[in-house]
């Protein structure tokens, strides 16, 4: 209790953005700094996981596939909403397709769209200001899915 009597309420913030280098060390740092986040919200190991999945390949696409800002970054967001973790990762490209391929396990790239589409319950490309690859996963237990994630 306050001094006044009041309760005190610790708020934790409820998401985050960053900008971060364009380059591959990246999806690293962002990583971390996910897992902490989530960690302090006491959000599922599976969900932290699955999160830390989808986020490596937005990063990685962006990294392969577009384009950095003039400061040489780009913006990378995540938040809790209700129950469900949404991401984010906005780089400066303009007119890629994005659409998930398939792969065998003899692939050497290309996966990294198709995984996000496995992992997530939704995934959605925004072309408006550059790219913004976004995604949401469910915070509860993906139990009863129909596929191994591991």
């Amino acid at each position: 209790m306050g001094k006044d009597g009041s309760q005190e309420v610790s708020m934790i913030e409820t998401s985050a953005s960053i900008r971060l280098p364009f380059e591959s060390s990246t999806p690293s740092i962002a990583r971390t700094k996910l897992a902490a986040f989530l960690t302090r919200h006491e959000v599922d190991a599976e969900v932290i996981d699955n999160g830390l999945i989808v986020l490596s390949e937005m990063i990685a696409n962006a990294v392969s596939h577009g384009s950095p800002d003039a400061t040489g970054q780009m913006e990378i967001t995540w938040s809790i909403a209700g129950d469900l973790l949404e991401l984010s990762v906005l780089d400066a490209g303009t007119g890629a397709t994005l659409k998930p391929i398939d792969f065998d396990e003899d692939s050497l790239s290309g996966r990294g769209l198709s995984i996000i589409n496995r992992v997530a319950d939704r995934w959605w490309v925004d072309m408006s200001q550059g790219t913004r690859v976004s995604a949401e996963l469910p915070l509860g237990s993906r139990e009863d899915a129909d596929f191994p994630l591991a």
